[in-house]
């Protein structure tokens, strides 16, 4: 069975989605209309921006989103997902292209998303950092005995977890994980603590927008980031979508879920690969590439 990926925050690069733009009508279409729903011209930061303007989180999200959607339209009749997953911003991506939202209410709820995001980054400065070779048991229980907020956020694949909360409770968690034998625990460049606690009032702020916008059956089962399984319910979507913002993405779970199910082929939409790489640490037996 095929399967469809969606990348998130991290994967972009200047210059993205130009190609497309340039060789496709049905791209700079697409690329139009978002520029007309944003009211402002993405596709300039994206195509001759800075690396510093495209990591400004309301840029990034539909960025990505944009680049994703994109590419999956252009696979026209090819494209005949049976199982789709996005990993956190991603889980966007792979619902439009799924067909259980709209590219505009898509896109919208993407910006509404990045915009609540960022506010609340600045409400409560935060951080994340990546943990390797440790068991995501043993990255639970420091966490755990940490006073201040920290959690798992992105259980990317075995022996890579990223971890989010606050400043000085990244801090002291790094250095506990270092202690037990983690070969790394690097802080992140990013703007706050994703997938935490503190991600709260950006939650309550998307919740009524996901709520009031129109969600259709998807074409094929979506695996998303908070129950890992393949939905097709509408309103469980809609709930799982709205709980992402506080609670970790569980790729690994979603993946190996998805090969259980029977995925043998994993087609990455999006800037960049790294979504490929995860799945081949996660099982180095099913087959991946991606689409340009």
């Amino acid at each position: 069975m095929k399967a469809y990926v969606f990348p998130g925050q991290g994967a972009q690069f200047v210059g993205m989605g130009k190609d497309l733009y340039e060789r496709s009508a049905v791209a700079k279409a697409m690329f139009e209309k978002a520029n007309e729903i944003l009211g402002f011209r993405i596709t300039d930061l994206m195509f001759e921006g800075t690396d510093e303007d495209l990591r400004q989180t309301k840029v990034t999200q539909p960025a990505i989103f944009l680049h994703s959607v994109v590419l999956a339209k252009m696979l026209g009749e090819d494209f005949k997902p049976e199982m789709v997953a996005g990993h956190s911003l991603g889980e966007f991506s792979a619902l439009v292209a799924a067909g259980a939202l709209s590219f505009e209410d898509g896109l919208q709820l993407v910006y509404k998303r990045a915009l609540a995001m960022q506010k609340a980054c600045e409400k409560i400065p935060g951080t994340m950092a990546a943990v390797l070779a440790l068991s995501d048991e043993k990255v639970e229980t420091i966490c755990d005995g940490i006073s201040d907020i920290v959690v798992p956020a992105n259980y990317n694949c075995p022996g890579q977890i990223v971890i989010s909360g606050t400043i000085s409770g990244i801090d002291k968690a790094c250095e506990e994980l270092l202690a037990a034998g983690a070969k790394r625990a690097l802080k992140l460049k990013v703007g706050g603590a994703f997938h935490s606690p503190l991600m709260e009032p950006a939650r309550t702020e998307l919740a009524n927008a996901i709520d009031t916008t129109t969600f259709n059956t998807p074409l094929c089962p979506v695996y998303q980031n908070v129950s890992t399984k393949g939905e097709t319910d509408a309103a469980a979507i809609k709930t799982h979508l709205i709980a992402q913002l506080t609670a970790p993405v569980k790729w690994t779970q979603s993946v190996q879920n998805m090969i259980a199910d029977g995925a043998t082929i994993f087609t990455e939409l999006g800037p960049g690969n790294v979504l490929q790489g995860l799945i081949k640490k996660i099982n180095s037996g099913v087959e991946t590439n991606g689409a340009k």
